[in-house]
């Protein structure tokens, strides 16, 4: 197998939260995909296994410079939007959605809501950070649970006896509970695991709301989100925003349902909304 490509699709992995993390009285986890129990299970196993053994402080600090300074290319939301469904594959027998229907469903389920329209929008944009796979990146460095590197692995993230195999698992300066940070440093000084989510804050930092931005860039942080296992680094800041990120997060991951949005229909609106807070094209 691959180490690069662990899962046959990056959906898998959602998939497994949504395993993981059922919707209160709604779908039951057998209720959402038609695989037998085991063998995907032992693709999402192995892609962790991986995941946790090579993201250290080290890799994190790597990919920070590689990527950080925003110049692999110039893209408007919907060419990235666009090369986001040609990673879609047949894998997913749970649902036949491309990633912009998608992220509609998720956007849509916002603005039935009633949220603001800042909100609307980061459901849209939430997973334009996977176009890290335009670059080669791996698959375990671009999706996954997120979580704090250069301080102890919580036991609460999901395969945590897979962390034995990293490096700073043994390394003095990261194994304690703080590492490298202090109590209530709050999280823009702390270090997360390299994908997606920590991507696309950066691309979208100078545009968007405070509380978007955090949905962002936490929206995979379930050790903290559902499991409040790091609240001692997080500041009065961080608590306070991270009440925004629970509120995204059933939208994110309950809003998958076999009713295809009309792309073409909405695009106006969804026009109009991008315009209002980005530039017609975004540095990468």
């Amino acid at each position: 197998m691959d180490q690069n490509t662990p899962l046959k699709s990056l959906d898998d992995w959602e998939e497994d939260v949504v395993k993981r993390y059922p919707e209160p009285n709604q779908k039951q986890k057998e209720d959402y995909r038609n695989y037998t129990d085991s063998p995907r299970d032992a693709l999402v196993r192995n892609f962790y296994k991986i995941n946790h053994q090579y993201q250290t402080y080290d890799f994190v600090t790597a990919k920070q410079e590689e990527f950080l300074g925003l110049n692999k290319r110039k893209m408007s939301v919907w060419d990235a939007l666009d090369y986001l469904n040609t990673l879609v594959d047949d894998s997913d027998p749970d649902i036949e959605l491309d990633q912009l229907q998608h992220l509609l469903q998720t956007s849509e389920a916002i603005r039935k809501d009633g949220h603001p329209d800042w909100f609307v929008l980061t459901g849209l944009l939430h997973d334009l950070g996977k176009v890290l796979c335009l670059y080669g990146e791996p698959q375990w460095a671009v999706v996954g649970d997120t979580y704090p590197v250069g301080c102890q692995f919580s036991d609460k993230i999901v395969y945590p006896e897979f962390f034995a195999a990293n490096p700073d698992f043994s390394d003095e300066r990261y194994n304690s509970k703080f590492g490298v940070y202090y109590e209530n440093c709050g999280l823009e000084q702390v270090k997360m695991s390299w994908g997606h989510d920590e991507y696309l804050y950066h691309v979208m930092k100078d545009y968007l709301p405070k509380p978007a931005l955090y949905m962002i860039r936490y929206h995979s942080f379930y050790a903290q989100h559902r499991e409040e296992a790091y609240s001692y680094l997080m500041n009065a800041e961080d608590r306070e925003n991270f009440e925004w990120v629970k509120k995204f997060n059933p939208y994110d991951l309950y809003s998958k349902v076999p009713v295809p949005p009309d792309a073409k229909a909405l695009r106006p609106y969804y026009e109009d909304l991008i315009a209002k807070y980005l530039p017609a094209e975004l540095q990468f």
